[in-house]
């Protein structure tokens, strides 16, 4: 499916409310996601409210509620996308299954925000964009790193000719150190799961990379597994990792500019996330605590010629361009939060400016590219 097909459909649907209802799928009344990020963003945007909340049992459905103040609670998902007054349909559960619930929301005809990774592999993520594309509605997918006012300010600098040409990129970038894991993300080292390093920091941090100096043209890439076995942190219990923990990409990208990424866990420490913009005239240097960009604060740091790079401050026209978010500053919510006030936006004016389920294609058409130049030891296009 042509990308400008998928956004020509998804653009057919304007919700006409000043006010849109919005369901959680996968909430949780202890920890997760949606209760860090999505419903606090959502809380503080003046055009959403929370109507629905579902979990995975009745007895967590009813706690979530009360704990988040929303009255109309399921255990079935299919009675949540139903809802007559829901109009955008969140989904914050694990990636496995992502696309049951995406496409059960989708054929209900509501607009649906999915976390990223959209899918297990591109196939899955295809199906979803056509099913979206074909039945006219619009998406979103929390690849919210691109909101941030960081990378807007580095797109301003680019734009302003800050580094001149740009001749080449190189990002670095550190997901869990050491070999101890959580128990909830313990599902992240089955390979199969498709939420891996491959597809979330490595995804993540490619993003903005290509959102910012534009798509690969071809690439090179190496995958490998050194060391297989992790501690689960709660019991002890070691176990077989099978997921990659070293993700090393050299390539051209369109413009001919030469980009390299390393991505590494299980590693026992090093720099959370560099990324560097060189060109003809100046470096910009990017920085963060981890390789997930959206969720921890960037830095931006420049120089013309050969200095050393110093910090560059954010302007506040971006940093307060949602006045509403600003106490979320500095916190997972904050980027999740600019997304859903862009995404009311282009709604609004009939725009789209946030990441939708064919921006989703794409970034998994580069994993794909990637996992196969691993695979095969070959260069191949992106």
């Amino acid at each position: 499916m042509p990308r400008t097909e998928a956004r020509n459909a998804t653009s057919a649907l304007a919700i006409p409310k000043s006010t849109l209802g919005v369901g959680i799928i996968g909430v949780s009344p202890v920890r997760g996601w949606a209760a860090t990020a999505h419903i606090p963003a959502l809380r503080a945007l003046p055009n959403y409210e929370i109507r629905a909340l579902s979990a995975h049992n009745a007895e967590s459905a009813r706690e979530a509620g009360e704990v988040f103040g929303v009255s109309a609670m399921f255990s079935d998902h299919e009675r949540l996308v139903t809802q007559p007054d829901i109009d955008l349909v969140v989904v914050t559960v694990k990636v496995p299954h992502h696309r049951a619930l995406v496409s059960a929301a989708l054929a209900a005809g509501k607009a649906v925000y999915c976390e990223w990774p959209l899918g297990r592999d591109l196939e899955d993520t295809r199906a979803m964009a056509a099913l979206a594309a074909e039945r006219g509605v619009r998406t979103v997918v929390g690849l919210q790193a691109r909101q941030a006012p960081a990378i807007e300010f580095v797109q301003q600098l680019l734009r302003d000719g800050y580094v001149g040409e740009v001749l080449s990129t190189t990002m670095v970038g550190l997901s869990i150190p050491g070999d101890v894991v959580g128990q909830p993300n313990a599902y992240m080292l089955d390979k199969a799961n498709g939420a891996n390093l491959l597809t979330i920091p490595v995804g993540h941090s490619l993003d903005i990379l290509n959102y910012v100096l534009g798509e690969f043209a071809d690439l090179s890439a190496v995958s490998d597994l050194r060391r297989p076995h992790i501690t689960i942190e709660e019991t002890g219990e070691r176990i077989v990792k099978t997921a990659a923990d070293q993700i090393a990409v050299i390539g051209t990208l369109s413009s001919g500019a030469t980009a390299s990424v390393h991505v590494r866990e299980a590693v026992a420490g090093g720099i959370g996330f560099l990324w560097e913009i060189n060109g003809s005239a100046g470096t910009l240097r990017i920085t963060a605590d981890a390789a997930v960009p959206g969720i921890f604060p960037l830095t931006v740091a420049g120089a013309h010629g050969r200095n050393e790079p110093a910090e560059l401050a954010v302007p506040t026209a971006l940093t307060q361009k949602w006045p509403a978010l600003t106490l979320l500053e500095g916190a997972p919510a904050f980027n999740v939060g600019r997304a859903y006030a862009a995404f009311a936006a282009d709604i609004a004016n009939g725009t789209h400016t946030v990441p939708d389920f064919a921006d989703a294609v794409r970034r998994h058409e580069v994993i794909a590219a990637i996992e196969s130049s691993a695979a095969s030891g070959k260069r191949v296009k992106a």
